[in-house]
């Protein structure tokens, strides 16, 4: 997925004022890096062999450096294990990519605080603590800018902020998990099973030994927060947000799905209605037609609808060092553009904080397992009936068990609401051999 469709800028608006990179006193930004791992690596290496930018690495954190230590780095970057080495340095910009809610937060703030802006990474700190840090940031007359806590490599943040600033933005939707992405993928392409998949992501690297917050929407949703405040100017916390788990995706699934015409995705979407916001982020069938169909193996895309600009697509690699290093990188060139007044500071803050429901109006797909025998989609349908919920089509693969059989039934539009009220009262019928798999359609 190409990124050309993502509207580049030269500055987060998630800035403050005035600092010492590329003053007329400073013609070099110091660089510290918080963090070794695969993210700063890539990022270290970018500024040390990079020659369009006036940056140069002067300090990197991490605990047990002599396991870290490599000797492609110039002999004068000071290694420390004390974040006070950092914080009482010259540095001017402070790269943090550790992760995690602490000590992250007391660092950034007292980075901030000392003087430094900072650059980082961490969406799940982004999500709960951004205003704050942001108005931090104002208050010290410094910045801190996050382009690469969603997407990646993805320019979508500054996209929203600046190339979409002129627009009402009312709808975001995407796929913001690389590691979902590639384990659907893979189920789809070649037919394995979920662990399977699960496993080979882990091997390239894509999916984490615990994998627990990419499987279960945990990292996707602190994504969607973070979109909803930039684009949607609406603070909502992560938790608000409900999200489901990918694990009970079967082959079966992608079989049924491609015969409707559609395929599964991994789908982060919010929609502010008035002072309301829907959030979900849960598996969903997606339109072989829509651009979300077509995004594959770790990739991420974001699609941003507005009143009066329509939808606009930014798509990339959202995961991977390299790629967020970019973005990392980015920032604190965008950050020097902004202290040699190349580029306008133009804070932005969550206008308001809705009510955020899940309570989607849509079609959905349900795939029941079960041991048959005559009466089962009677009993189904007159639940569905008292709930008000009309059944649409009933799809069934030939070649099955009947002792543990696959059949799906798609539903006519209704509200989440009312699905959950009667899958609640079907998971208690005692022909059924595992729960019922629940995926709305993305028509």
């Amino acid at each position: 997925m190409s990124s050309a469709s993502a509207k580049k800028t030269s500055m987060p608006r998630n800035v403050a004022a005035e600092g010492p990179c590329g003053s007329a006193n400073a013609a070099i930004c110091k660089v510290a890096i918080l963090g070794f791992g695969t993210v700063g690596s890539s990022v270290a290496r970018i500024l040390t062999e990079q020659k369009h930018a006036p940056l140069r690495l002067t300090h990197i954190y991490n605990r047990n450096i002599r396991r870290k230590k490599v000797d492609w780095l110039p002999a004068d970057v000071k290694w420390t294990e004390n974040i006070l080495d950092i914080l009482q340095s010259d540095a001017d910009v402070v790269v943090e990519v550790m992760g995690g809610l602490k000590p992250a937060e007391d660092w950034i703030r007292r980075a901030l605080s000392a003087g430094k802006s900072v650059v980082t990474a961490n969406k799940q700190l982004i999500a709960r603590s951004g205003p704050e840090l942001t108005r931090l940031a104002a208050k010290m007359n410094r910045h801190i800018a996050f382009g690469a806590s969603v997407a990646g490599g993805v320019p979508v943040i500054s996209g929203l902020q600046e190339g979409l600033a002129g627009d009402e933005l009312f709808k975001i939707h995407g796929i913001l998990n690389g590691t979902c992405n590639y384990i659907l993928s893979q189920i789809e392409a070649a037919g394995t099973d979920f662990n399977q998949a699960l496993a080979a992501a882990q091997k390239l690297g894509f999916a984490e030994a615990d994998p627990t917050d990419d499987l279960e929407g945990l990292d996707a949703r602190a994504k969607l927060a973070i979109l909803a405040r930039i684009g949607l100017r609406s603070f909502v916390s992560p938790e608000s947000i409900g999200c489901r788990s990918i694990r009970g995706i079967e082959p079966v699934d992608f079989d049924y799905a491609g015969q409707l015409g559609f395929t599964i995705r991994q789908i982060s979407r919010a929609e502010l209605q008035g002072k309301r916001m829907l959030a979900t982020v849960r598996p969903a069938l997606v339109s072989l037609a829509s651009p979300l169909a077509r995004v594959q193996g770790s990739q991420n895309l974001v699609m941003a609808t507005g009143k009066f600009g329509g939808e606009t697509v930014f798509g990339g690699h959202g995961a991977g060092g390299h790629p967020t290093a970019v973005a990392v990188v980015s920032d604190i060139i965008a950050i020097t553009r902004v202290e040699q007044g190349r580029a306008h500071d133009l804070p932005v803050l969550p206008e308001g904080s809705p009510s955020v429901s899940a309570d989607f109006t849509g079609r959905h797909y349900l795939r029941f397992t079960v041991r048959d025998r005559p009466g089962i989609i009677a009993s189904l349908a007159k639940i569905f009936g008292k709930c008000g919920i009309n059944i649409d089509s009933l799809l069934q693969k030939p070649g099955y068990l009947k002792s543990s059989l696959p059949f799906v039934i798609t539903l006519e539009a209704c509200p989440t609401s009312a699905l959950d009220k009667a899958l609640t009262q079907i998971a208690k019928l005692d022909f059924l051999v595992k729960p019922c798999l629940d995926l709305p359609i993305l028509d």
